[in-house]
């Protein structure tokens, strides 16, 4: 394979095709790609993640947050940057320092990617029963419809793009909205992001792997290559686009936060069955209840698009007939997805288990190829000389993503 069969395209605007020089493309492309970054990580889990450890630790979670943002950016400048600097996606650039490899890496993130947009598709289902009451197999069915749509679109790429950024932007609004009416003790959770009172390093290394694991790790920078915005004299918008996809993230979780704990320091026990949907009742009233139906079918749609796009361009280019055939391939990838979920009537939780444990792994060893890239392939840098303190700092989050990966094996040894 070489770098110009990964490039192929049908001459049409398709999500893997490049958007050309022009300077408002690039712009969207890139925007599109922080997004793509952003939401992929903002999906149910996300939510959930963040709701349940709000309520157990209180403000102290801050402290979480802050270090997972900083751990989550020193992965994505390794991952952009090499990434985009090179040209090559990640399967093809772990196939370069070891043959072989990137069907490997190839096959856990397809199948981590295929069993998570399951949990997806569940999510949008009950962000739609939230907010018109849907049957949950009906309100998923409608929205796989939605997905599928955006990739059989004739600009799919563009289309992509916009969705993305218009919902992203829609999550942030209405989870401010949320937060600013729940009046959360903003002064302490500042305060308690530097000197926290509690701090669960399991905790943490949950955030991360939720946040640059898996097939999100990839989504920023695959859409980097396929929108052309690739090579050393691009490593100004590459640097900042990685940066600010993170940047979002957090954001996203810092208000989504802020929002919970200004209901539990009110003094609210969030129910079980349902913490984050309870927390927005709480703070809204019954109208809370829509909200975050609306937040939650945002979160799961974008991440539908985000695992599905991913996880295809993973085997794309092994085969220039796949590559010309991406967005059908991608769309099968969303029905087959789809098909499982109202086969079983909910997402399957021993599978999503496995998946996550996957998702340790995934991280670790797609990180090392990207690494030793930039410490001994100058020749696929295109003569880019790769900063050392960068490499370094990738060299020292790497040893965590190897103890996130050690750690997610449990997952997989309860499942035997």
């Amino acid at each position: 394979m070489t770098e110009d069969t990964s490039r192929t395209t049908t001459g049409s605007d398709t999500a893997a095709s490049d958007t050309g020089r022009r300077p408002g493309a690039a712009r969207g492309a890139l925007l599109g790609a922080m997004f793509l970054m952003a939401t992929s990580a903002i999906g149910p889990g996300f939510i959930t993640q963040t709701t349940v450890f709000t309520a157990e630790l209180g403000a102290a979670f801050a402290f979480a947050i802050l270090v997972s943002i900083l751990v989550d950016i020193a992965v994505q400048l390794n991952v952009w940057r090499v990434i985009g600097v090179t040209g090559m996606r990640a399967q093809e650039l772990s196939n370069k320092v070891l043959p072989g490899a990137g069907y490997f890496l190839a096959a856990l993130v397809v199948l981590g990617g295929l069993v998570f947009n399951i949990g997806n598709i569940g999510g949008t289902a009950l962000g739609t029963n939230a907010m018109f009451g849907l049957d949950v197999k009906i309100g998923g069915a409608i929205s796989a419809l939605i997905a599928i749509g955006i990739f059989l679109s004739k600009r799919a790429g563009v289309a992509m793009d916009r969705v993305v950024v218009v919902l992203g932007v829609l999550m942030i609004g209405m989870v401010l909205y949320t937060a600013v009416v729940s009046g959360p003790p903003v002064g302490e959770a500042l305060r308690q992001s530097v000197l926290p009172d509690d701090i669960d390093f399991l905790i943490i290394t949950t955030l991360i792997g939720g946040t640059v694991g898996g097939y999100i790790t990839y989504a920023g920078a695959h859409r980097l290559v396929d929108s052309g915005i690739t090579g050393p004299e691009h490593v100004r918008d590459i640097t900042r686009g990685s940066v600010t996809g993170i940047l979002v993230t957090g954001v996203m979780r810092w208000l989504l936060f802020l929002a919970v704990l200004g209901v539990v320091a009110g003094g609210v026990t969030l129910a079980v069955d349902n913490p984050p949907a309870s927390a927005f009742q709480a703070a809204l009233g019954e109208v809370g209840v829509r909200v975050f139906g609306v937040i939650l079918w945002a979160a799961s749609i974008t991440s539908v698009i985000g695992a599905s796009y991913t996880s295809v361009s993973f085997i794309a280019s092994f085969s220039r007939r796949l590559e010309q055939r991406r967005n059908l391939v991608t769309v099968a990838f969303i029905v087959f997805s789809t098909a499982i979920y109202l086969a079983l009537g909910k997402a399957p939780v021993t599978l999503l288990v496995l998946a996550g444990a996957l998702n340790g792994l995934i991280l670790p060893v797609g990180f090392a190829m990207i690494l030793w890239v930039a410490a001994r392939r100058v020749d696929l840098l295109r003569g880019y000389r790769y900063p050392r303190w960068l490499l370094a700092v990738g060299a020292l989050v790497w040893l965590l993503t190897v103890y996130l990966g050690w750690s997610s094996l449990g997952g997989i040894a309860d499942l035997l």
